[in-house]
């Protein structure tokens, strides 16, 4: 048994067979269940030629399928390869091509997109369909899914694997292009999959060890990111090495009301979202959970991940169920966990620019000219977030992108994605962005998420973005975008007068212009 997605789900399905694993709309699937799913889809790649280290698309919204043909990829030592079901044409194209993808497993109404870059993406050879036969899916010689897996084994019939095998994340692609972050398998399990604690920076000794964590007493989670997003993968992971009963959001726009109806019917105890984009909404649906007298009792923690959390959201939060426990998790595709801050009603923190977190053991900053670790009692400098140990294997096909981000230092190994911070008087890590979209504005250097942080503390303003304008006098203007709650403009000097307890008066933006919406991907992050 090695520390492998794939052998630690085998190994939690034999201790807990009958347990609820999976909820997706009407759709419930035991451990067994979902095991057998995996096993289904696994010989069905192999029967389309598909063998281990080769990459497969999964392009489609949440549905069992997904979750099956990822553990059932991983099975056969091959590697599922996320695909954000929002992409255009030319985003689809690249990634497809960079990623090697040569099978994809994809949903129907994808097809013609999928047709119209066939030209440009030859080494894709193999179209797997969910859904309705139609005349794009007929022109890309695609199979049906559900007629691959008819006669497909539910047996565990698959050679040996090893935690050297691979996993890719495609990230969104903040600052470019998307890239493909590779991982071994027992490294990012130890990163993102809970092999080790995430303050102690204990690992488990052995993937036995760890998979006896599935028989504590049984959780129920919700995760509302989609499952082509990095978090949904790991929260999904996370819940099935724990044993717990995991509910996936099976509404393709975000509902909030739903969500808490949800949350009531399937008295889910966990609760994980990314950031404001579902905090907002979610806080804002509280009066209808009171009014509608949904019981949400079983509620305990709240965890966001991946985007900002603004504090005021969370107090929000805090008002209607004064017991929670939020968690602001921090990290990225290139770290995993960096650290994670808590949040209570007692606390009455105000951490803007990010969470104020405890270093734990694997996580550092380094200065930004040296690269030599900061010493926490040194405030004033800001410096690169790193994390050591179990750390990427670099970037997919991008040689020069990972140098600049893996890097060996005094023979310590780094992961250095470019976010910034800086310690705090207690020795906490205070997380202020990064850099590379930082502002340069009378020689300051302002990071967007501070001020964004700022401007949405304040109760008229729904949403916001923060961006550096080309400007002669200033070389860049801080300038923000602001959607407010009841569509109209905020006074500037109240709003000014406000943040100027949060933020610097030279952060506060020197122009600001009103949107009627902000559009926001389903992982938080603007389109």
């Amino acid at each position: 048994m090695e520390f492998h997605v794939a052998d630690l789900f085998e190994a939690v399905v034999d201790k807990i067979p009958s347990r609820g694993a999976i909820v997706l709309g009407n759709k419930r699937l035991t451990f067994s269940d979902l095991d057998k799913e995996a096993n289904k889809a696994a010989h069905m790649l192999e029967s389309i030629g598909i063998k281990k280290g080769q990459h497969i698309g999964i392009y489609a919204y949440n549905c069992i399928e997904w979750i099956g043909v990822m553990i059932g990829a991983y099975k056969i030592g091959a590697v599922p390869i996320n695909i954000n079901y929002r992409y255009v044409e030319e985003e689809l194209a690249y990634l497809i091509e960079n990623a090697d993808i040569e099978a994809i497993v994809y949903q129907s109404e994808f097809s013609a997109l999928l047709l119209k870059i066939k030209e440009r993406t030859p080494k894709l050879k193999k179209y797997v369909h969910l859904g309705a036969l139609n005349k794009e899916v007929s022109l890309l010689n695609s199979q049906s899914y559900k007629d691959l897996i008819y006669d497909c084994s539910e047996e565990r019939s698959f050679a040996k694997r090893s935690g050297n095998d691979l996993y890719v994340l495609y990230t969104g692609g903040t600052t470019g292009l998307p890239k493909g972050v590779m991982w071994r398998q027992e490294d990012v399990i130890m990163t993102l999959g809970g092999g080790i604690d995430h303050l102690s920076g204990e690992k488990f000794l052995s993937p036995e060890a760890m998979s006896k964590k599935c028989l504590s007493e049984p959780i129920t989670a919700l995760a509302l990111a989609p499952l082509m997003h990095g978090a949904a993968q790991w929260q999904t992971f996370n819940s099935f090495f724990s044993g717990w009963k995991l509910i996936l959001n099976d509404q393709r726009s975000f509902n909030a009301k739903y969500i808490w109806e949800l949350i009531s019917k399937e008295k889910v105890q966990n609760l994980t979202i990314t950031g404001d984009a579902m905090g907002r909404p979610l806080a804002d649906a509280l009066p209808y959970v009171k009014n509608e007298g949904l019981n949400i009792d079983s509620l305990i923690v709240l965890s966001s991940t991946a985007a900002i959390f603004s504090p005021t959201i969370k107090d929000e939060f805090l008002k209607y169920i004064p017991d929670l426990m939020i968690i602001d998790g921090v990290g990225s595709s290139e770290t995993g966990s960096t650290g994670m801050n808590i949040y209570q009603k007692d606390q009455k923190k105000k951490n803007f620019g990010g969470p104020a977190f405890s270093r734990p053991k694997h996580t550092i900053i380094l200065d930004s000219k040296t690269l030599k670790p900061l010493k926490e009692d040194n405030t004033e400098t800001i410096g690169y977030l790193a994390r050591t140990g179990n750390t990427p294997i670099g970037y997919y096909k991008d040689p020069k992108k990972s140098s600049e981000t893996f890097r060996e230092i005094d023979k310590v190994r780094y992961s250095i994605p470019g976010d910034q911070a800086k310690y705090n008087s207690k020795g906490e890590i205070i997380l202020l962005g990064r850099g590379s979209v930082s502002i340069n504005s009378g020689g300051e250097k302002i990071f967007p998420e501070e001020v964004e942080a700022a401007l949405k503390s304040h109760p008229k303003v729904f949403d916001c973005l923060v961006v550096g304008i080309s400007d002669k006098k200033w070389g860049e203007r801080v300038t923000a975008v602001i959607q407010s709650r009841d569509g109209r403009e905020i006074n500037l000097k109240e709003l000014k007068n406000y943040c100027k307890t949060y933020i610097a008066s030279y952060k506060f933006p020197k122009e600001m212009r009103y949107v009627k919406g902000i559009k926001r991907s389903p992982s938080g992050k603007p389109d």
